[in-house]
């Protein structure tokens, strides 16, 4: 099997079947930070593969017969290195893998972009409709509907509304300022643009799909546990109850509401009483999740490969 083949079988593992066993899997809900690192796991190793399948496909592999010796001495990381681009393939040889892993990564910036401007110009509509509370540390809107989210970023706001106010009891709106808080400290809007990004270049792929909903539910749920930390359980149970149903007043692309994705899968998650994954659970899924990208370039250097 030539290291292509093995590159590209890879590639379809990773684009469409892992997806879906992930995403049927229950113990995501348990650890969803730990999931979206998995998540974002798989589409890195998915980019990288990709990358390297074409690179196998345009370059001779005389270079590769020596396993992963002879990669580093292609890339110019060995004393006798061969400087890539001197030779008629050697322009695509680069060209084409680099634009593989490029592409996304330029359209996770054009969206970190696109959603930092759209928030800016939030951020001005609320200086002119909205009152800042120092008390709640939070800009009050004068809306019925009771809602609640946030603009993450360099210069982070919370949002909530005069009918969150009214409805709210003091211990649920600190539960529901304390879920936004947490979308803002784990730079949750990073995470979502990324597979945002990867999603727009590969729409057409399980994994993209995938990773950009499950990735929008986990993130609401690692804000849920961060709340949970600190204040009650039926606290938050009961704000997220009578939120959800409101959609957020005027919320722009890349805002957090507290009623966001999946609300109805995130109240019979708080109200399951199941524990966390065990710790050496946790280690294991933590060390595949930093394992992944790993494993193309591995395939692409076994040596006969």
């Amino acid at each position: 099997m030539t290291a292509a083949l093995a590159l590209a079988c890879y590639s379809a593992v990773v684009g469409a079947v892992a997806p879906k066993a992930l995403a049927h899997s229950t113990w995501p809900y348990r650890a969803p930070a730990l999931a979206v690192a998995v998540w974002h796991g798989l589409v890195l190793s998915f980019t990288i593969a990709l990358a390297l399948t074409t690179y196998h496909l345009v370059t001779p592999t005389w270079h590769l017969h020596n396993g992963m010796s002879g990669l580093l001495r292609f890339c110019g990381l060995t004393p006798d290195a061969r400087i890539p681009g001197t030779g008629p393939i050697g322009v695509p040889a680069i060209a084409v893998p680099a634009s593989v892993a490029l592409i996304p990564l330029a359209f996770f910036g054009h969206e970190v972009l696109r959603a930092r401007r759209v928030r800016a110009r939030h951020r001005s509509v609320l200086d002119l409709v909205g009152r800042r509370s120092a008390r709640l540390r939070a800009t009050v809107l004068d809306h019925d509907t009771p809602a609640a989210y946030c603009l993450p970023g360099r210069r982070p706001r919370i949002v909530v509304s005069a009918g969150a106010l009214r409805l709210l009891s003091p211990v649920q709106l600190e539960s529901v300022l304390e879920h936004e808080r947490a979308h803002i400290a784990g730079r949750h809007h990073l995470a979502l643009a990324a597979t945002e990004a990867f999603a727009r270049v590969f729409r057409w792929l399980p994994l993209a799909r995938e990773a950009r909903a499950q990735t929008a539910l986990l993130l609401e749920m690692a804000a849920d546990d961060r709340a949970l930390r600190r204040h009650p359980r039926q606290a938050l149970v009961s704000a997220l109850y009578t939120m959800a149903a409101g959609q957020a007043p005027h919320a722009p692309g890349g805002a957090f509401t507290v009623g966001g994705p999946g609300a109805v899968v995130r109240l019979r998650r708080m109200l399951d009483a199941r524990r966390r994954p065990h710790p050496a659970l946790c280690g294991v899924v933590a060390a595949v999740a930093a394992g992944l990208p790993l494993l193309p370039p591995v395939l692409g250097c076994v040596p006969g490969m």
